[in-house]
């Protein structure tokens, strides 16, 4: 695991830490039949109390990974469908080890400002620090889409802002996922008050910039065998962001690690690694 930041203290001294990770299981690409298995080894492994995944897929005849994965890890289930392709669904979804009372799913914009399949999926979860609102999401991946990737920014931050909850006490929303957008982007960059916010109030921090400086934190690797032709590699595309402020000091991040970045008997469960992070 990267250590924690210089000054910030390890998870061990704060009871019941929250734990939260994300990874885009590059829904059926490639030998998705071999990768099944090792995807639930590195979930089980990282054994967090929170799951935000992408690119997940279901089929018509009742057969969802989403659900396959829930039952595997012993996790509450919310996802969303997509448009069909051939009876399978591209989606988002949201696991969870406590009750997850709500959840809905909202269509991001598209390239020609109608609903594109890109979507977010909000789940509220009933922890025992009490309600959790995590937001899912899978943004457009087009190199010169940084525009709409904000557009489809603003559309969550809008959506993050009407949750009804008390900054001073509760804990912090969180948005993760997939953001196809490397930490210097224009569309980053206005999410964690670089520049003037989606939302005027709403910035996010960015965990892995807080507790990952000793690591790039590539989520988008030259080293895994998947990527041989990617044409631009060594990115940091995943994130876990939390809302600030936080003036309890709940949701600050303590600690971060990229999971699914090395093979499971020779297998890469993903083209993507995921990203366990650790929140106070």
């Amino acid at each position: 695991m990267v250590n924690p930041a210089e000054g910030v203290a390890s998870a061990h001294q704060f009871v019941s830490p929250v734990t939260l990770v994300t990874w885009n299981l590059w829904w059926r690409f490639g030998d998705f039949h071999t990768r099944q298995e090792p995807i639930a080894h590195v979930l089980a492994d990282a054994n967090a109390d929170i799951v935000c995944l992408q690119e997940v897929w279901a089929k018509q005849d009742h057969r969802d990974q989403a659900a396959w994965l829930g039952e595997r890890l012993g996790m509450n289930v919310a996802r969303h469908d997509t448009a069909q392709r051939d009876g399978l669904s591209f989606a988002n979804a949201v696991l969870s080890k406590w009750p997850i009372v709500k959840s809905e799913s909202h269509a991001l914009p598209g390239t020609d400002a109608r609903p594109s399949h890109r979507q977010v999926i909000h789940a509220e979860i009933q922890s025992p620090r009490g309600s959790i609102h995590v937001f899912s999401t899978h943004l457009d991946q087009r190199f010169d889409n940084s525009e709409l990737r904000q557009k489809q920014l603003k559309v969550i931050c809008a959506l993050m802002a009407r949750v009804e909850r008390n900054p001073e006490t509760d804990f912090p929303m969180i948005l993760a996922g997939d953001l196809n957008a490397v930490p210097d982007s224009d569309e980053i960059r206005t999410l964690t008050g670089r520049r003037p916010p989606f939302v005027p109030g709403l910035v996010m921090t960015d965990t892995w910039e807080v507790v990952g400086r000793s690591d790039p934190g590539w989520t988008w690797r030259g080293d895994n065998p998947l990527l041989v032709e990617a044409q631009w590699p060594n990115r940091r595309l995943d994130y876990v962001m939390t809302s600030w402020p936080r003036r309890s000091g709940q949701g600050t991040p303590v600690a971060a690690e990229l999971i699914g970045a090395t093979p499971i008997d020779g297998v890469m469960a993903s083209d993507h690694a995921g990203l366990r992070v650790t929140l106070r």
